[in-house]
């Protein structure tokens, strides 16, 4: 069983330019979650740090830069507001790879401790050189 406090943790950096959402968003997952090791535990946080730069680069396929609505609410009656994809990217391009990744990460507890060690940027500038990260490559 891996003890949370031996566990060698990694910082990776990962290039969104020209990656497709969906396929980033599930490899990315997978290392936060720690499937890449051999220790892996499905109850147990595991997982290595990401940095993902260049998310205002990322592509998606069909019609869903059209079709695709981010909804959220404000808890108020007649509070509900929706967003097109194409309208987040141009706004908020981390925001998407942010909701895409937490979307495919364990709910609860354990999720939300993996969802800390997610860094997105929509530049190709991150601050965490000191931690000097490995690149990750993305399967395309």
């Amino acid at each position: 069983m891996p003890n949370p406090d031996k566990v060698d943790r990694k910082w990776y950096v990962v290039d969104a330019d020209g990656c497709i959402l969906g396929r980033l968003a599930s490899q990315v997952a997978a290392v936060l979650r720690g499937k890449n090791k051999a220790i892996f535990t499905p109850h147990a946080d595991c997982g290595d740090y990401v940095i993902i730069i260049n998310a205002e680069k990322i592509k998606v396929t069909g019609k869903k830069l059209d079709q695709k609505i981010y909804y959220r609410h404000s808890e108020y009656v007649g509070g509900m507001k929706e967003t097109k994809l194409k309208d987040m990217i141009a706004n908020k391009p981390e925001r998407v790879v942010e909701l895409a990744v937490k979307r495919m990460l364990p709910k609860g507890p354990l999720g939300n401790r993996m969802y800390t060690k997610l860094h997105v940027y929509a530049g190709d500038k991150h601050k965490h050189e000191a931690q000097k990260p490995e690149v990750l490559e993305i399967k395309r």
